[in-house]
């Protein structure tokens, strides 16, 4: 039987968490550190179904390893990427509208906020973590949806690394390997990965979590992903257009123009 309790009270580490970054961020005066914590307060609630689970099982010991496996990946990956670099635009932007008074104000506009996003878009996690259930068809289904988003997610960002890694590619678009197309296969994997977690819960008689990887996908579509993102990209490289009219924004396809160049 699904406790709602255990889904309530999984809020307060995701918060105990998202409150102590944010004090981090105020001695770095950084608030981009709550990109590398984004996935570890999902951590944080997976691990705290895992202590309530009265069955701890095979199977619920199966999510939370592919839960960590996803979560630490991106951990480092963005921790590495954002490593001895300035506050990211996107921040210094909210930063420069919400001030004076940004280092209290960031506590709730984007720490606390973030934590409440975590909260929803995790729920699937909870009835596939704590209910004992035996594995099945969409268990199966479950880790392929998992295994193609993490591949797309992890390559994708390892592909993009590498490019603006050389210096010959200043100011270039992306548009080899998955990037081809897709404008972003890292969302497209992310995006996957948590419709897998969501069958899992569906194997648990979760249907209703179907909230979390909607949320998700609304956030990575309309809110902070493809639309933040794309939102100025022309202007800063004009070569980006040809890019957009050409190849998919989201769903992988095939190049409109045949070759998937950016001009």
């Amino acid at each position: 039987m699904m406790e709602l309790s255990v889904y309530l009270y999984a809020f307060l580490p995701v918060l105990a968490l998202a409150f102590a970054t944010w004090l981090l961020s105020v001695y770095l005066k950084d608030v981009s550190i709550v990109d590398s914590a984004w996935s570890l307060l999902f951590l944080a609630a997976a691990a705290y179904f895992a202590f309530e689970a009265e069955n701890y099982d095979t199977r619920s010991q199966l999510i939370l390893g592919l839960v960590m496996l996803w979560a630490m990946r991106l951990f480092i990956h963005l921790t590495i990427r954002n490593w001895g670099e300035p506050e990211d635009r996107r921040y210094v932007a909210i930063r420069e509208k919400y001030s004076p008074n940004f280092a209290f104000k960031s506590l709730f506009i984007i720490f606390v906020f973030q934590s409440v996003l975590a909260w929803l878009i995790v729920m699937p996690l909870w009835p596939a973590i704590t209910q004992h259930v035996p594995f099945g068809i969409w268990d199966i289904l479950a880790v392929g949806l998992f295994v193609i988003g993490f591949i797309f997610e992890a390559v994708g960002d390892w592909q993009l690394s590498r490019f603006k890694a050389n210096p010959d590619h200043q100011g270039k678009v992306m548009d080899q390997g998955l990037w081809r197309y897709t404008r972003h296969p890292n969302y497209f994997g992310e995006c996957l990965i948590w419709w897998g977690f969501y069958l899992f819960a569906v194997s648990s008689g979760g249907y209703f979590t179907i909230v979390g990887p909607l949320l998700l996908t609304w956030l990575l579509l309309k809110f902070s992903g493809v639309v933040m993102l794309e939102e100025n990209i022309v202007q800063r490289r004009p070569a980006y257009q040809d890019y957009i009219e050409n190849t998919n924004a989201f769903i992988p396809g095939l190049p409109k123009n045949g070759s998937g160049k950016g001009e």
